[in-house]
């Protein structure tokens, strides 16, 4: 039997014990700082001295790249050496521009660009002696480019010129640039794919966001009436996307078989519908190249993009070579002759990089490095994807990010991300600006909450118009998961957004004041009212489908009021960040200008960055810096506490 402890010998153990824990204690506290220690942090300026590239088109002999870069600080046109990865730049603008590609039958190129974030983009040629034209001039004008035919001796493009609402299809002479009316729209169809004769044009109709048609438009016919192709009674998706290379066969999505999108395909001598790709997610995209020989096609799985190459001649998919390290590729491109392939690839720890493989050679050539010199990719975060239970009990998928200065005994802030939309995706893949905040010490945590797409058509409707109630709830229940985490900060976390997901951020302190201790509000809604009755005329085409999901101005104002922030910033107690772009055609400034305003008037501390030469995002590598710079200190200050 023990004896019991003398009042001494007490004192002594619990000294002893004192001591042991201050050992231990003093032990984590220096591993903590050693790990803190290990970990370089960059500035936003490192991050973004990141190369962000995209487009990729082959020239007609395949001795050329034509890519978009902003290496200079804002999206420009260069041409790449597929061989030795030498690059030229063709253009100076102030404002980012495009690629479209090449002309098939020479080096002109086709580029597209707006003026100062106003989205209303023009068509340009670039001739070969560097001369820029605009196809498609006019101060209201907003064009797109719908293809080339075969031949290549005409060029298709949709402007509004006629309509600010609508977008009329015109054919253009690929060389004196005459142009004629192919379809006056004025039912507000959109023009999905044209086939490669030009005969045949394959038409969307939007009727809500839950149901839509397709239809084909047969130009040789005298009354250019088009025919349904998709009648079904029941709501659903059916968009067509492509016309098969031979221009026998229709290629069209639809969600009508399940949850997810399927690719389906209707033969124009029979009428038959016949199903071409299916998956366990959403069909995303699919593709040939010249002569059809190579299909390449997207399947978005779980907020990632998985690619797939078939031949086929052998029906198999191509292997890359074993030099390209694992990620994710995209703008898969294949030149005229088919010889040679060009793609991207990246990660959550790497951004995109621009390949170029002799298909069947045993190695693929690396033209580019974006990530900065002065980065170490072993200091950058892969994701996780994680899962919880949202207030009712519906499971919640998002993308996690955990610091490496992140531990039990080493607690990081965190920040909830809300993505754009309504009805955008949280995905994997690099952000320079995330990657930003996660390295100096800020967890994040991208909830993909209830009426994000990628997930199946019924989680997609959950939150029509229920916005800023049950989706606001998802966010909370996001935040209450990582508050269950023991590398997280339960005390110190806030939330951020941009668009759909800055509206979110200023609806959480609005709405749910105690719930999060900051928030940062980049290019977001924050007056519904204001919004849904000034949106651009280029939109009018889906208007329907957007008032079906947030409510029609005209009948539902006052439910608009009582989820617009700006009417109850009142109630906001918690420090905030607004970022707006004065050309914002979305996202008008006087919105955010309100806000900033009713926000003092609390005597709450509210930072306002605004940009004259942006409009809805970020178009503008220094822009980009100022912003991020602006998130960290603000977060530092107010969150952390360091500051």
């Amino acid at each position: 039997m023990h004896k019991p402890l003398t009042a001494v010998a007490l004192a002594i153990a619990v000294s002893l014990s004192l001591s042991a824990c201050q050992s231990s204690t003093d032990s984590q506290a220096t591993s903590a700082t050693q790990v803190q220690n290990a970990i370089q942090t960059y500035s936003a300026e490192t991050f973004f001295d990141t190369v962000s590239l995209t487009g990729s088109s082959f020239n007609k002999d395949g001795s050329k790249l034509l890519i978009s870069s902003d290496e200079t600080g804002i999206y420009n046109l260069f041409e790449v050496n597929p061989k030795t990865g030498e690059r030229t730049q063709l253009t100076q603008s102030q404002d980012s521009i495009y690629s479209v590609g090449y002309f098939p039958n020479d080096d002109r190129i086709l580029f597209t660009r707006d003026n100062g974030g106003n989205e209303l983009y023009h068509l340009f040629v670039r001739d070969l002696d560097g001369t820029v034209t605009d196809l498609t001039p006019g101060e209201k004008t907003r064009a797109s480019f719908a293809g080339f035919s075969k031949d290549g001796n005409t060029l298709f493009v949709l402007t509004n010129e006629r309509d600010p609402k609508f977008m009329d299809l015109y054919k253009y002479d690929s060389k004196t640039f005459a142009k004629e009316l192919v379809y006056k729209n004025e039912l507000g169809f959109n023009v999905a794919a044209i086939s490669p004769d030009g005969r045949f044009v394959a038409l969307n109709k939007t009727h809500s966001n839950r149901d839509s048609d397709f239809y084909l438009l047969d130009t040789l016919k005298r009354i250019a009436k088009p025919t349904i192709l998709s009648r079904h009674e029941e709501p659903a998706q059916y968009n067509a996307w492509s016309f098969s290379v031979d221009g026998k066969s229709l290629y069209y999505a639809t969600n009508a078989k399940g949850e997810f999108r399927q690719l389906w395909r209707y033969d124009l001598d029979s009428g038959e519908h016949s199903l071409a790709l299916a998956d366990d997610w959403d069909i995303s995209f699919m593709r040939f190249s010249e002569s059809g020989r190579y299909q390449v096609s997207g399947v978005n799985a779980d907020a990632s993009t998985k690619v797939s190459i078939i031949d086929t001649a052998t029906n198999k998919q191509l292997t890359l070579p074993s030099n390209v390290p694992k990620g994710t590729l995209s703008g898969v491109e294949f030149s005229k002759d088919e010889k040679s392939m060009s793609f991207y690839l990246s990660s959550d720890t790497s951004p995109r990089n621009l390949y170029v493989w002799e298909i069947g050679a045993d190695k693929a050539k690396r033209l580019t490095s974006s990530l900065s010199k002065e980065i170490n990719e072993n200091d950058l975060v892969e994701s996780q994807i994680v899962r919880f239970k949202s207030f009712d009990g519906l499971t919640i998928p998002g993308v996690l990010y955990k610091p490496k200065q992140a531990s039990a005994t080493n607690k990081v802030p965190a920040l909830i991300w809300v993505h754009g939309g309504p009805g955008g995706q949280s995905r994997t893949g690099y952000s320079a600006m995330q990657q930003h905040l996660v390295n100096h010490g800020y967890a994040i945590f991208a909830v993909n909450n209830r009426g994000s797409s990628g997930y199946g058509k019924t989680f997609f409707h959950l939150d029509d118009k229920k916005h800023g109630e049950d989706d606001l709830q998802d966010i909370v229940f996001g935040k209450k998961h990582l508050q269950t985490l023991d590398w997280v900060d339960a005390d110190k976390i806030g939330i951020m957004g941009g668009s759909y997901g800055g509206y979110m951020t200023a609806a959480a302190l609005a709405f749910e004041p105690e719930e999060f201790e900051v928030g940062i509000n980049i290019f977001g809604v924050t007056n519904w009212v204001r919004t849904l009755t000034s949106i651009p005329p280029w939109w009018e085409s889906f208007k329907k489908s957007l008032y079906d999901e947030m409510g029609d101005p005209a009948t539902d104002e006052q439910r608009h009021r009582r989820i617009s922030p700006l009417f109850h910033a009142h109630n906001i107690t918690k420090p905030l960040l607004v970022v707006q772009g004065a050309n914002d055609p979305r996202v008008l400034q006087v919105e955010s200008d309100e806000l900033v305003a009713a926000v003092k008037a609390n005597g709450v501390p509210v930072e306002y960055v605004l940009f004259d030469d942006e409009g809805h995002g970020f178009s503008k590598r220094a822009n980009r810096i100022t912003a991020s710079n602006a998130y960290v200190s603000f977060l530092d200050k107010y969150l952390k506490g360091t500051e």
